[in-house]
Formats: structure tokens, sequence, C-alpha cells
């Protein structure tokens, strides 16, 4: 008698578990892009949407990082040896004319700066330590300028790849929840039943990982980069104010 209620246990538990992926309409279930998002409903193609943007978004500030720094990088390789050859010789208004024909680069708006600073004042008064001040205090600012520079759209990433995940579990937990009242509704466990809510919920946490996984990987990538230039800068700027105090220490 046991092993009879057993095995009719078990029967009903198999009934049970292949009714649940039988569709009673008999209607085919398709599982490629195009089907899932014809099954998705409005809130949930509102969540696909507002994360593509986002991607659009990222995308756009990983191409104008990638060029400015690419820019940046290629114009510094020349300015650093033409000035420095300009500053070993004194001349400070070839050295200005060098940093304003590589505007893009990083090194030269700082330099720039400095130069511009120590030349208005040496100019109208006797090198002392305070011009050699200014001239620091000029290139702090600068920095300061160029460093937010650097940084533009960096943020945008960072947010991007923090909350984009989120955004895809938004649309995943009302998607469970659409499968649920649609078993409730039909009053039927097949799969037809649960497939637009199961879609939602596939769609929109894939495509928020797809969007926040570029965009954390090449903050990081930026962020590295503007350190860099962050080191290339302060050197530059020690360099300089040196070259200032003994200029000014000659006359």
């Amino acid at each position: 008698m046991a092993i009879s209620a057993l095995t009719a246990a078990v029967l009903t538990h198999i009934t049970a578990v292949m009714a649940f992926f039988q569709d009673s309409g008999q209607a085919a279930v398709g599982w490629d892009i195009m089907s899932m998002l014809k099954q998705m409903g409005w809130f949930a193609l509102g969540i696909v949407v507002i994360l593509f943007i986002m991607s659009a978004w990222s995308i756009g500030v990983m191409i104008d990082r990638y060029i400015a720094f690419h820019q940046a990088r290629k114009q510094s390789r020349t300015f650093a040896p033409e000035v420095a050859r300009a500053l070993g010789q004194g001349n400070l208004d070839l050295a200005i004319q060098i940093a304003e024909k590589n505007k893009k680069s990083h090194l030269a708006k700082v330099v720039t700066a400095g130069l511009l600073e120590f030349k208005a004042h040496g100019i109208s008064s006797e090198i002392s330590g305070e011009t050699v001040e200014a001239s620091r205090r000029a290139l702090e600012r600068t920095e300061a300028i160029v460093h937010a520079e650097l940084k533009r759209g960096l943020s945008a990433l960072a947010t991007i790849g923090s909350t984009a995940p989120f955004v895809g579990l938004l649309g995943t937990v009302i998607g469970i929840l659409n499968a649920f009242k649609k078993i409730q509704s039909e009053q039927s466990a097949g799969l037809a039943a649960v497939a637009g809510g199961i879609s939602e919920a596939l769609v929109t946490t894939a495509v928020g990982l797809l969007v926040a996984i570029p965009a954390v990987m090449m903050f990081n990538y930026f962020t590295g980069k503007v350190e860099a230039f962050d080191v290339e800068m302060d050197n530059s700027s020690s360099e300089l104010v040196d070259f200032f105090i003994k200029k000014s220490a000659r006359k």
C-alpha cells in the first residue's frame, strides 16, 4: 500500500511538471530577440529604451575621451622636447609659440600659463621671489582647470556603470511580477502563460549588464589615464618653476 501511494505521488508530480512546460493554447513560444521583445510589456520596453539611451551616452563619452586623450598624448610627445630646447636656450617667446601650436596638449596648456605669467612680471620689473610664486600659482590654477577638462564625462560613465544593472533589475522584477499575474489571471502554469514575463526579466537583465560592464571598464581605464596626465603636469610644473628660479638667480 505504501509503495503504491508513493508511486502515485511520484506520477502526480511528474504530470504536474510536464503540464507546466506545455502550452495550453499550443502556441509556439519564441526565444529569439525579436520574439522576446514582442512578448514584453510597455514598462519593460521603456526600461530597454532607457538602457539603450544610457548605452549611447556612454559610447559617446568613450569616443570623446579617447580622441581627446589620444590628441593630448600625441601633441605632448612633440611639444615636450621642443619646448625643452627653447627653454634651454632661454628663449621664452619661442617656447610660448611652440605651446600655442599644441593647444590640445595638456602639458602645453600648463606650461603656457606659467610662461605667460613669468614673462608678464619679468618684463615690467626685476625678477623676484614674488614673480616665481605668481608663476607657480598660475601653474596650479591651470593644472586644476586642465584636470577638470580631462575628467569631463567620466562622472557620467561612473553613473551609468553603477545604475544600469539596477535599471535592468527593475525591469526584471516587473517581468517576474507580470509572469505571476498572468498565471493568476489565466489559471494556467504553462510556459506560454509566463513567456512574456520571463522575456522581460531576461532581456532587461542582459541589456543592463551589457550597458554597465563596458562603462565600468572604460571609466577605470580613463581614470588611470587622467592620473598619469596629472603626474606629467606636476612634473612639468616643477621643472618650469626650477627654470624660473635659476633664471631669476642669474638676473
